[in-house]
């Protein structure tokens, strides 16, 4: 484990400037900013926990879905993609046996090791997933052990972008790297993690999301064996594709929406329950369609609806993987547009029906579509209802389409993104 001294040092002179760069793009300032960053942490980290002098430092990003939205759940395709925006640690091993964190703007969160099963006070709070991934790495044969950290993450909390799937990814990869050599794999960081956030955290959510994390750059995910995902990296350029992925934040929050998010899956769990299964990738579209009948009355029309929606939506990752391996971005986008109308239509999940005044994902939609008609792509982003939407811009018209979505929702709402090709990572400084 290198010394503070040590790191601050390579940081300051530039020997870690070629992987920012890789990390976080090449754009003007990024570098300096990404500098002042990790030498903050390792600053911190020192005010908080004096007796390390030596520490490793850890990362894990933000994830962004492309296509396959709320399909995961039902042993579906995705297409997801790692950003540049992450969860960054300093953290070192503390010889005891309690995981001691700091989050920069959150409380500390202190977890005793021999106390690992849920607890009802912590839930939906970040010491339930630091302890939920040390329960399930103990339960599963690795070692754990105390370790102190500070954390410092810029991955929008509640935009879809998954900023508790990175945490709990980054704590899974301090504890694989610290204590298990990391030998654990991508795939078995992801599951922990997730157990992590059903068990514990309280948040029922499909494994896309610590996929991605996890794993880096485009991946596309096919969850028809939950226990072991097939997982494909998609090999395209697009920082050179003359388009900017924006992330617009259209306010809301995915706060007390838990039971909307699971709904979306028990309803098409419910469809395929109906015809004796467990998830819908065990039925063809044609079986929903040919016992619609009977599904109105035990269902209900929505969840007939949101199976539709499913297989869809499936369907059309394959075409978008196909679009991005062969170059055809405009296909892409095509796919993209018409994933986002599924959404909006058969699966529902851009505004609440007991909300009707608040759209403003929906809102967003509609004014994407007149600004950029015929010259990019735009979809509800992540679990949907409030949040955020995607949109793929040409770069003439980003600064046209930014402004017209600030008038609407403000200075601070537009993100433009780049795919960072490393998911989960212990940061090899020097």
């Amino acid at each position: 484990m290198p010394e503070k001294p040590q790191i601050i040092n390579a940081i300051e002179n530039g020997a870690f400037d070629g992987a920012l760069r890789t990390l976080y793009g090449n754009k003007n300032g990024v570098t300096k900013k990404q500098k002042i960053r990790y030498l903050s942490v390792i600053d911190n980290f020192g005010k908080h926990f004096p007796e390390h002098g030596d520490v490793d430092m850890f990362s894990a990003p933000g994830r962004t879905e492309v296509g396959g939205n709320h399909t995961d759940h039902n042993g579906g395709r995705v297409l997801a993609a790692a950003i540049d925006l992450d969860a960054l640690a300093a953290a070192a091993k503390n010889g005891g046996d309690t995981v001691r964190v700091y989050s920069e703007g959150y409380p500390p969160v202190s977890v005793d090791l021999n106390r690992l099963t849920p607890d009802e006070s912590e839930r939906y709070t970040s010491a339930a997933l630091v302890r939920g991934v040390c329960a399930r790495m103990k339960e599963l044969g690795h070692s754990i052990g105390g370790f102190d950290a500070y954390m410092a993450s810029d991955v929008l909390k509640g935009s879809g972008l998954s900023s508790s799937a990175a945490y709990e990814v980054l704590i899974a990869t301090i504890l694989n790297h610290l204590f298990n050599g990391g030998d654990i794999d991508t795939i078995h960081i992801a599951q922990i993690a997730q157990y992590a956030e059903n068990r514990f955290f309280g948040k029922p959510c499909g494994l896309m999301d610590m996929t991605t994390c996890a794993a880096g750059g485009f991946v596309t995910i096919d969850f028809k064996d939950f226990e072991n995902p097939v997982v494909d990296k998609v090999d395209f350029d697009f920082l050179n594709s003359g388009y900017a992925m924006v992330i617009v934040e259209t306010g809301g929050d995915h706060a007390g929406l838990n039971d909307d998010y699971a709904a979306i899956e028990n309803e098409m769990k419910s469809v395929a329950r109906y015809l004796s299964g467990r998830v819908l990738r065990e039925f063809s579209p044609a079986a929903v369609i040919n016992n619609i009948a009977g599904l109105r009355d035990v269902t209900g029309d929505r969840a007939i609806l949101r199976a539709l929606h499913f297989y869809a939506d499936d369907a059309r990752v394959e075409g978008q993987v196909r679009a991005l391996k062969t170059g055809d971005f405009h296909k892409f986008m095509e796919l993209v547009i018409e994933s986002g109308h599924s959404s909006w239509t058969l699966c529902q999940n851009c505004y609440l029906s007991r909300s009707p005044r608040v759209q403003g994902v929906t809102l967003a939609l509609a004014a994407s579509e007149r600004v950029l008609g015929g010259k990019g792509a735009w979809r509800v982003h992540g679990g949907g209802f409030a949040g955020t939407i995607q949109a793929f811009v040409s770069e003439n018209m980003l600064g046209a389409y930014t402004a017209a979505m600030k008038t609407v929702f403000g200075a601070n709402t537009c993100y433009e993104l780049i795919v960072r090709p490393y998911g989960a990572i212990k940061l090899d400084i020097i």
